[in-house]
């Protein structure tokens, strides 16, 4: 591997993971550049006392064979396990079991692991927003926002969501800039509550329920985390996501009171007495659910040397999101070597 690192990646999430692996098993350096404390993206998990919980995605899809072969690996590794299969539904009539051939995986022993996992041996430069762009002469910088610069890199990679990426890559490429706005990308808030004891049992409905898909109100999903892979000793916790609807129309709204209203939704269509929570929270995704056009190999990459990769390119999925890094990881080697 060479010693001044030739590739800089924005963004640490799953995307930008991916396109790392594949560039240092060609021994190809890279930098990868983060605004949050560890790597992740919307595999985020949070610890709190007593649980832990998940914030972001909360399992995962599998539909195309490269990715199937993936899953296989991590699986062996330990790393990811089947979740939720005791699926439910609530529609405005109560609660469905919810039966379909779809194998859905959760990271093991949160979802955060994975990308961890992705993470070691990689050149990770965490808690560094970048702010800017810069070609010179001799390649590519980057300037972060307390002033400091990086470089030079050979070419640029940036996966984080299309709005933040536009800015970044306008003064360069128009034309990924427009690509940028094609994409929408609409909000999600997802809450989480703890428990000191369980909750209580539904009548109808499986004791052991893992996941429930809500089709009433302004929640989408609710996620028991005391049921996902290795967190089986943990307090009952909840991740209540809410709907794109709710999202967007809370998006300013504070914290504490969005939780508080998830929370309320929760209760509403339980009906069941339940526990007084230890913990409640949310935590807004500005952006999290991309929509627009989608063509091509799955990502952008310039002839300038800048290129763009996410599940905004590929399938708005965890699938889509590594097969768009991995995919212009590979193209990255195949050019380099050219």
């Amino acid at each position: 591997m060479t010693a001044t690192p030739s590739i800089a990646i924005i963004g640490a999430g799953l995307s930008g993971l991916a396109c790392a692996q594949v560039l240092a098993d060609r021994d190809i350096s890279s930098e990868v550049f983060d605004k949050a404390r560890g790597p992740g993206g919307r595999l985020t998990s949070r610890r709190l006392p007593g649980a832990v919980v998940d914030l972001g995605a909360q399992y995962f899809t599998v539909r195309e064979a490269r990715f199937s072969e993936q899953v296989a690996a991590w699986r062996k590794a330990g790393l990811v396990a089947p979740w939720p299969q005791r699926l439910w539904r609530v529609e405005a009539d109560g609660w469905q079991p919810h039966h379909d051939d779809q194998t859905r995986y959760s990271a093991a022993p949160r979802m955060s692991a994975l990308t961890r996992s992705l993470a070691e041996g990689l050149n990770l430069h965490v808690q560094t927003r970048i702010t800017a762009l810069h070609q010179k002469a001799d390649g590519w910088w980057l300037a972060d926002d307390t002033g400091r610069v990086h470089g030079p890199y050979t070419r640029v990679v940036v996966t984080v969501p299309t709005p933040q990426a536009e800015p970044l890559v306008a003064p360069h490429d128009p034309a990924l800039a427009a690509d940028c706005l094609a994409i929408v990308q609409k909000p999600c808030w997802a809450g989480h509550v703890v428990f000191d004891e369980p909750l209580p049992e539904l009548p109808g409905v499986d004791a052991d329920w893992q996941a429930a898909f809500v089709n009433v109100g302004p929640l989408a999903m609710i996620s028991r985390n005391d049921t996902k892979p290795g967190r089986q000793s943990q307090d009952e916790s909840l991740t209540l996501l809410a709907s794109p609807e709710a999202s967007t129309a809370w998006l300013e709204d504070d914290a504490d009171t969005v939780a508080e209203r998830l929370f309320s939704a929760f209760e509403t269509f339980y009906a069941q007495p339940i526990p007084k929570p230890r913990l409640i929270g949310a935590h807004r995704w500005r952006y999290a659910r991309p929509s627009g056009p989608i063509s091509g190999p799955g990502y952008r990459l310039s002839a300038r040397g800048i290129a763009l990769c996410g599940d905004a390119f590929r399938s708005p999925r965890i699938e889509g999101a590594w097969l768009s890094g991995h995919d212009l990881g590979q193209a990255l080697a195949a050019e380099i070597g050219r």
